[in-house]
């Protein structure tokens, strides 16, 4: 399980080696913040279609040969976005490795149907885990690699690591899967199958939507973050950015704990509960306007609460029959992602267009949606 994690984290953090020196990137291709902002949202976006179109043959086909040849694509993409000079391949470069990072969505259905129903929450909070790895150690690494080598070392470095999590990962992953329903259906039939179970598991696709909209926060505040510090006004490094998102791996401490908690309390009562803190959190990322530091105290609180809500969510999905994990799981983490790509989108135009202010008020407005879905759902349980 810790191994697997690691291989998610791995992957996972191609999409958001981006953020510290998303400003950097704009300034070496001589292009705007809102035009920059393309780039994490298109990877958001392919993301979201690599899901819809490649996870769905988890069902189907072997998921360790599934996700070898996933890693060995966005091993290509990685060094094209290290190469290239041109803004416009840079950006196709990157939405390619957003299309091809399907393993750390894999790996959770692949592994409940290996663990007692009464663990799903744990083991899918460990998963998590290393997902939020992922996303806190690759903007580490790449604010400090790019204040000190330039930002195109950071994606050097990230090639090298998938090559060898293509060696690796398939050493961790079981030859023979159990069999499903899905191993008599060709991959049309996969695809109309979505439809069909969307209507049959309204839980599940309004988790992606919560979801959806809370990934929409993290995403728009870190890229605030990431164009705030390093604007005239604070005129700090990128590493100083990195600084901040070590300090919010706080959150890899509690989650397995909570995990643990959500699968006694019930997803959807933990979710809101998360979901509510997570939000009056948030409202404290209007401190910082007066001094960066003040941005401590809502990075801890998303950082400690915010992965649980997309535990919680996965929940619903994973505690499915085995033979359509998979497939609820893509219609999941598609919803998921293509609200990451609206977040990474318009969390650029607004600090372009009010400053910190603009994001603090798009972080507040999607948190506060996902709170009051998240009261609805509860409810209706």
């Amino acid at each position: 399980m810790v191994l697997l994690a690691a291989a998610g984290a791995i992957v996972t953090a191609n999409a958001y080696y981006i953020h510290p020196i998303i400003g950097s990137v704009a300034d070496s291709f001589d292009v705007s913040y809102g035009l920059v902002g393309l780039v994490p949202a298109l990877n958001q976006i392919a993301l979201a279609l690599g899901v819809l179109f490649l996870l769905p043959l988890g069902d189907r086909m072997s998921n360790r040969r599934l996700a070898v040849i996933c890693i060995a694509a966005q091993v290509a993409a990685l060094i094209s976005m290290a190469t290239v000079k041109d803004f416009g391949l840079f950006v196709a470069a990157s939405s390619l490795l957003g299309f091809f990072t399907i393993t750390p969505y894999l790996l959770p259905a692949y592994t409940s149907k290996r663990v007692p129903k009464e663990r799903l929450g744990f083991v899918t909070a460990v998963l998590t885990t290393g997902v939020i790895a992922g996303v806190q150690l690759s903007r580490v690494t790449s604010g400090a690699m790019g204040e000190v080598l330039g930002w195109r070392s950071v994606y050097w470095m990230a090639a090298v690591l998938m090559a060898i999590s293509t060696v690796v990962l398939p050493m961790l992953m079981d030859t023979d899967e159990p069999p499903g329903e899905a191993d008599k259906e060709s991959y049309g039939q996969l695809l109309n199958s979505l439809v069909s179970l969307s209507l049959k598991h309204p839980r599940v696709m309004m988790s992606g939507v919560i979801q959806g909209l809370g990934f929409s926060a993290f995403l728009s505040c870190w890229l605030g973050i990431g164009l705030h510090l390093t604007s005239e006004e604070f005129n700090l490094g990128t590493d100083t950015v990195g600084y901040l998102a070590a300090f919010s791996a706080v959150g890899l401490l509690v989650t397995p704990r909570l995990g643990r908690w959500a699968d006694r309390f019930g997803a959807e009562r933990a979710r809101l509960r998360m979901a509510t803190i997570n939000f009056l959190g948030i409202l404290t990322l209007a401190l910082a306007s007066v001094h960066w530091l003040f941005l401590l105290l809502p990075i801890a609180v998303m950082s400690t609460v915010g992965p649980m809500v997309d535990v919680t969510g996965r929940m619903t999905s994973l505690n499915t029959p085995p033979a359509v994990r998979t497939r609820l799981m893509t219609l999941y983490i598609t919803l998921m992602f293509l609200g990451g790509g609206m977040g990474s989108w318009t969390g650029a135009i607004a600090y372009g267009l009010g400053g910190w202010w603009g994001t603090v008020t798009l972080t507040s407005f999607f948190a506060g949606l996902v709170c009051i879905l998240a009261w609805h759902q509860a409810r209706g349980r």
